[in-house]
């Protein structure tokens, strides 16, 4: 009989749940929404147990088979005795931790900081997120026995099991990236207990990853070459390392990789797929109508520019403060425009990205691309000409699930290794080329885009 893999993704809006099979045919999905609590601008949280009643309605409606984990990274799930949830989780666009940045790194250095972790402390991270209960809700800090990130949480509900794999645990800033082990170092300096965190296990071992680890494993992103490209809520471009090579000034979060004794460089933007639905809902216009309307501009829309960060920004920038703008505006321009503005100032903050992860020497032939906004073939030219780079569709377009998926069918020995697992279920299904006639447009564009950030900035 054909196998069957589980893979569960606890995203930002939901649940996705998926059944493959062990040569990656895609069996059935299930999908189930829940909300997300702003109670203070910057803020953002969720309730667990909503994770955990979306898990269990999407796994009653997909086949029983081994089930791997994936999930949004960085969010501190709080647990006392007994493993009690004691507050909302506190998510990864949430920007109340800035004195909290300030602070551990004054505390570990700067410099020794990104040695031992990869990255610099920024806002989205566990470990602010832990300070600024310290400083703010001592009573509930008092009571921590016990941390998870999101998807753990759901593991531990399923399985009674208290684990975290490397990439995920790679993204809470108390993690030696380059050992692959909790930091004694960072625990000691922010007066974290070891025993608040849970076994760390390589992401095959215990068939879980952080999302983008997860996502990338489901396009076949094993080993250095290919880049993956999402554009998700959040959009991201994704390398392979051969080795632990942290950027000097953390411009790039460097973590562990789902495939074990592999490390990966990304960068990563707040407001991708984001701003185009931020859009939608204010023109009340749907996608479609947006998209069609986007083409009948050329590519510079006259001008007309989008800077996309509308929650603050990471890459290139580290900066919670920093806000969206149009600017070029005109009498010309129509809802086409600003839709069009929008899928190419995204484009360019990819371009942000790429820039930097060729510093590390990322030199990619081809990008394979994930995320809801990879279903435009608009928006996938547009980022194919401004990161002059070929884009790959693979056949499946379930992400992170899909990634967790196979996971679960390493860790139960349905594959040799992360590798196999890639090579025998992931095909590339489309190639969307640059367009010959936008790439120089585009290449004026993004020089003119690098000056918007300093100009709102100042």
């Amino acid at each position: 009989m054909t196998a069957v893999l589980v893979g569960l993704d606890v995203g930002t809006s939901g649940v996705k749940g998926v059944a493959v099979s062990s040569e990656g045919e895609l069996l059935a999905t299930a999908e189930e929404g829940y909300p997300l609590s702003t109670p203070e601008p910057g803020w953002a949280e969720q309730d667990p147990e909503d994770w955990w009643r979306a898990s269990q309605a999407a796994l009653a409606r997909l086949p029983e088979g081994p089930v791997g984990f994936s999930g949004q990274m960085h969010g501190l799930v709080a647990l006392g005795e007994g493993d009690q949830v004691l507050r909302p989780a506190i998510l990864w666009n949430d920007q109340r931790t800035g004195a909290e940045c300030v602070e551990i790194e004054r505390r570990i250095g700067l410099e020794r900081l990104i040695e031992l972790t990869g990255n610099r402390a920024l806002t989205g991270f566990t470990a602010p997120k832990l300070l600024w209960l310290a400083h703010h809700e001592p009573a509930t800090y008092a009571q921590i026995r016990r941390i998870l990130v999101p998807k753990d949480y759901v593991r531990l509900r399923l399985t009674g099991e208290h684990a975290i794999d490397a990439a995920d645990a790679s993204g809470t800033l108390l993690f030696d990236v380059g050992g692959r082990r909790w930091s004694d170092e960072v625990c000691a300096a922010l007066e974290i207990p070891l025993d608040w965190l849970p076994p760390a296990h390589e992401s095959t071992e215990v068939a879980g990853a952080g999302d983008q680890a997860a996502g990338a494993l489901g396009v076949g992103i094993v080993e250095p070459g290919p880049v993956s490209v999402v554009l998700g809520t959040s959009g991201v471009v994704f390398a392979v390392l051969p080795a632990y090579a942290p950027d000097a000034a953390a411009r790039v979060h460097v973590f562990c990789h789902a495939v074990p004794g592999t490390w990966h460089a990304m960068g990563v933007m707040l407001s991708a797929a984001g701003s185009f639905a931020w859009l939608r809902k204010v023109l009340g216009a749907p996608y479609g109508e947006l998209d069609e309307e986007a083409g009948r501009w050329n590519p510079g829309t006259e001008g007309l520019l989008f800077a996309p960060y509308l929650q603050g920004e990471r890459t290139p920038h580290a900066d919670p403060d920093i806000r969206g703008a149009f600017t070029g505006l005109s009498l010309r321009h129509d809802r086409g425009a600003l839709a069009r503005a929008v899928l190419e100032g995204v484009a360019y903050g990819l371009r942000d990205s790429l820039e930097l992860l060729r510093t590390l020497g990322v030199e990619p032939a081809v990008g394979r691309v994930s995320g809801g906004g990879a279903r435009s073939d608009l928006w996938l030219k547009i980022v194919a000409s401004v990161l002059n780079l070929p884009l790959e569709r693979t056949e499946s377009d379930a992400g992170a699930a899909f990634g967790a998926a196979l996971l679960a069918g390493v860790r139960d020995g349905v594959f040799a290794d992360a590798a196999e697992a890639a090579a025998r279920c992931v095909r590339a299904a489309e190639r969307v080329e640059p367009e010959p006639a936008w790439v120089d447009a585009y290449a004026q564009g993004y020089e003119r885009f690098r000056a918007l950030y300093p100009m709102l900035r100042s």
